[in-house]
């Protein structure tokens, strides 16, 4: 029990400050005139003055509280290497035992990973605001020290302490990409900028292994220097998406491979698109053609049109024509490997080619090139371009019959799952399509995809591929109709000729988008979408390796015709590998090392600052967990060994009594005797 005198002013306080003054001055008054009942006028007016101040005797029950210590303990992912998760456990353990000691109130949180970092001034703030200020006697952060937050540390009516885990030999190796281009044209040089640091009591390595690998594809090795930029000189190898991996080998003795791989993801673009159009004669779909391809920008378009073949007898002087030669020896021998497309569109043999003009166009097929045929009645006859050396790289041979009347395109089996038609139906539905008259029967070869049907179900649109390397085959497309154009015409409703035809030339420009076996990994959020895309039987399950190296195995359901997908619920940020029988895919979600991962190597400076402005000190855990003892505040709080605590003494007030020191009665009796006392003397003396 505490007793103190409170004072309740019966007026208030500046009238009673007044009177006293006027008191004063009466009694100074009573001294100057020599009265001898001054000091009973004097006691008189103090004991009125008293009464006005209501004096009360306060007695109070409380009951004391204890002191509450707060701490933060780091659980984030960098926590788990090397033995710093005992560590923790081991620290949190003595901390909860002297606090038990030392009767406090032990107040713990736990902080985990965040994109941006380890954000323990978050969690220790939040801790803060949930008890009174005035009983936290401290704070205490179990951490490696490397924390997000630092600067934004909350302002504590104690000391804050570090307990630091990790070990003084620990050291680190990291791959860091420092400037990349976001895209880069197809088949041009670029470079790339890596450096790998060494951090923490490093061997002293001066050179290491880099991996380079492109699509999880055939990896490729250089030598990389330690400490230093070095500008790597790459190319892409397909438009696109490229996804582009670099691995350095974990070396003994460092903390973690998690940041020994970095990942870029650069978008392939072509610089121009050099297209050759071929027409063998004017039509009404020539233009629709012309009006394709230069509607697209990146397209560079080269177009013949032969208006007066070589064998045409008119009669009219040749030195009158103002018609252009055909430059056939250039385009078809000279610079036909410069050409990403070429296309004949109604073309037929009338001695303008020659035979070995031709077959150089086999030979560009075979290595690598595109060729697409717009057929018309000409592909029927004895001068189709299939009575030539290109016949071995189509993907059908003609009969000679020539198929007329109204029909439908439809979208084959093959088709509905080939990337080229697939979907063509959401441009615009097919039961609207327009309807097309004419159409050359052919045979599709044994490796042919037949994509489109036409008249009474006959192939109308095939694709194939030539060439016996599978990454450098070429590609051949055959359009078995001239009436592609009713649809760009808008007849009987039209059709989804541009969306078609522009699939067609970017399937034969290898466009991966466009592949019909693939595997894509694609990401939104936190959640990896896996698609396989074959032509096939259902595939099999998909084998997932996550950034730390743990492998899963993912079952794939079938979403349409020929599309298998499932989704990952991706719990770390980093590389993601996925593998369905040779063919394999990555996608980086996030960094390919987290942030916990960026610095490893346990260290006090981050947190320096906020520990010796709060009067605290950091204690490295390797020597042991530290005593914990009282100290008076504004002192220091930590030495060898220790770290200290400020007692504060907070309570809690159960009961509360005040007592009147004397009745107002009292009071007014007792300042009256005192006032005729005085009268009484002062009249005798008279």
């Amino acid at each position: 029990m505490t007793t103190s005198i409170v004072l309740d002013p019966l007026l208030p306080l500046w009238l009673v400050i007044g009177l006293a003054a006027l008191a004063a001055a009466i009694v100074v008054l009573t001294l100057w005139r020599r009265s001898p009942g001054w000091w009973l006028r004097l006691g008189s007016l103090a004991v009125l003055l008293a009464a006005l101040l209501n004096p009360s005797l306060q007695s109070e029950e409380r009951e004391a509280l204890s002191d509450i210590l707060l701490a933060v303990v780091d659980r984030s992912a960098s926590q788990t290497l090397s033995d710093r998760t005992e560590q923790t456990d081991a620290a949190l353990a003595a901390l909860e035992a002297e606090a038990e000691d030392a009767g406090l109130d032990l107040r713990v949180t736990t902080v985990r990973d965040d994109p941006t970092g380890t954000l323990a001034m978050a969690a220790l703030s939040e801790l803060l605001a949930e008890v009174p200020r005035d009983r936290v006697a401290g704070a205490v952060i179990v951490s490696d020290g490397r924390v997000a937050d630092a600067g934004l540390a909350p302002d504590l009516p104690a000391p804050l302490h570090l307990l630091r885990t990790g070990r003084t030999g620990d050291w680190d190796r990291r791959l860091v990409v420092s400037n990349a281009p976001a895209f880069a044209i197809l088949d041009e040089e670029f470079t790339i900028t890596l450096e790998v640091e060494d951090q923490g009591a490093a061997p002293g390595d001066l050179t290491t292994p880099i991996t380079v690998s492109v699509d999880g594809g055939e990896p490729q090795t250089y030598e990389m220097p330690i400490g230093r930029p070095l500008d790597l000189p790459l190319a892409l190898p397909h438009g696109g998406r490229n996804v582009i991996e670099f691995t350095i080998p974990e070396a003994e003795g460092e903390l973690t491979a998690r940041n020994n791989a970095a990942v870029v993801q650069i978008n392939g673009v072509r610089d121009r698109l050099r297209v050759l159009l071929v027409s063998g004669e004017p039509h009404p779909g020539q233009r629709t053609w012309r009006n394709l391809l230069k509607a697209d920008s990146a397209v560079d378009l080269v177009h013949f049109t032969i208006l007066r073949p070589p064998g045409k007898q008119d009669g009219v002087p040749v030195t009158e024509l103002s018609l252009i030669a055909f430059p056939t020896r250039e385009l078809f021998i000279d610079k036909i490997d410069e050409f990403d497309l070429i296309i004949f569109d109604r073309y037929q043999r009338r001695g303008i080619l020659p035979g070995i003009y031709l077959d150089n166009v086999r030979r560009y097929v075979e290595d690598g090139g595109a060729v697409l045929i717009a057929a018309g009645p000409d592909f029927a006859t004895a001068d189709s371009l299939y009575r030539s050396p290109l016949a071995p790289v189509l993907p059908g041979s003609p009969s000679s019959i020539l198929l007329e009347g109204p029909f439908q395109p439809q979208v084959s089996e093959t088709g509905d799952r080939h990337p080229v038609t697939s979907g063509l139906d959401l441009q615009q539905p097919e039961d609207e399509w327009g309807r097309w008259f004419r159409q050359v029967q052919v045979k599709p070869s044994p490796t042919a995809q037949e994509v489109m049907t036409g008249y009474e179900d006959e192939p109308l649109l095939l694709l194939d591929r030539v060439g016996p390397v599978p990454e450098a085959q070429g590609r051949v497309a055959l359009l078995a109709s001239d009436h592609a154009w009713l649809w760009d015409r808008g007849f009987e409703g039209g059709g989804p000729q541009a969306e078609l035809l522009r699939r067609v030339a970017h399937w034969l420009m290898k466009e991966p988008d466009l592949e019909e076996e693939a595997l894509l990994a694609t990401a939104l959020g936190q959640e990896i979408t896996v698609v396989r895309r074959t032509l096939g039987d259902a595939p099999g399950a998909v084998t997932v390796t996550a950034p730390d190296g743990m492998e899963s195995v993912l079952a794939l359901s079938e979403t349409g015709p020929g599309q298998f997908s499932a989704t990952v619920d991706a719990d770390q940020q980093g590389l993601w590998r996925f593998e369905e029988g040779e063919r394999t895919t990555v996608i980086g979600l996030g960094p390919p090392a987290p942030a916990e991962f960026v610095e490893t190597v346990a260290t006090d400076a981050v947190l320096a600052d906020a520990v010796a402005t709060r009067r605290g000190g950091a204690i490295a855990l390797e020597a042991g967990a530290p005593d914990l003892r009282p100290v008076a505040e504004g002192r220091a709080a930590a030495g060898r060994g220790w770290i200290g605590y400020v007692p504060r003494e907070a309570y809690l007030l159960a009961d509360l009594r005040l007592t009147p020191l004397a009745p107002a009665w009292v009071m007014l009796l007792l300042a009256a005797l005192l006032a005729v006392g005085a009268w009484l003397r002062e009249g005798r003396r008279t």
